[in-house]
């Protein structure tokens, strides 16, 4: 007698709607590189061969079209999430107790990843840091895009200099969470294999 499937961990739009954003940071973060190698804030500059769009011009025709998409897809994201009720399923309760607990078990490698179907309270806290990061860079990019347009917007982030800086410091936050999450997915093959058939 065959097995019955495995359940559903994730629902289709949640991957489509993951790989969409996937797809929207890997345009954005190169792009956005090259868009500041055109004005460095710090005494570095991203490497060419790293960037994306090959000049200003191309850079931030690249870089509007990914914003799009990760607006517009991160809207998606949001409001089904909230009305199906997987957000407060997945994200909340959110304890202290349980956060620091699972954090020690994760900086001694004994984070227990048996059921996917279920976020761990460290994963709980990073998905909702990446979530108000996105937001917070989406807010810092129309004052960087719009300045005169934004006035309100501009002046909650300090000025348009400081929008810079709040901006490329999501950038860093986004990039580094990237980097874990990947890493997470190639240490636990399941996670990944989850993501790309829901079960």
């Amino acid at each position: 007698m065959p097995e019955p499937p495995a359940p559903v961990v994730h629902p289709l739009w949640l991957r489509i709607t993951h790989w969409l954003n996937a797809l929207a940071v890997l345009v954005m973060v190169p792009s956005g590189w090259r868009i500041y190698n055109a004005s460095p804030l710090f005494g570095f500059s991203f490497p060419n061969d790293i960037t994306l769009g090959g000049w200003l011009a191309g850079a931030l025709l690249w870089h509007f079209a990914a914003m799009w998409l990760l607006f517009a897809n991160g809207l998606v994201y949001l409001a089904l999430n909230l009305t199906s009720g997987r957000w407060k399923r997945q994200f909340l309760p959110l304890g202290l107790k349980e956060l620091f607990a699972d954090l020690g078990a994760a900086l001694r490698l004994r984070l227990s990843h048996a059921d996917i179907s279920r976020y761990n309270a460290v994963q709980k806290l990073a998905y909702l840091l990446i979530v108000a990061d996105l937001v917070l860079l989406v807010l810092s990019g129309l004052v960087l895009w719009k300045p005169v347009q934004f006035p309100l917007l501009r002046t909650l982030l300090g000025d348009y200099e400081a929008a810079r800086r709040v901006h490329f410091a999501g950038m860093s936050f986004l990039v580094a969470f990237f980097a874990v999450h990947v890493a997470m997915a190639l240490l636990f093959p399941r996670i990944l294999l989850a993501m790309i058939r829901g079960r």
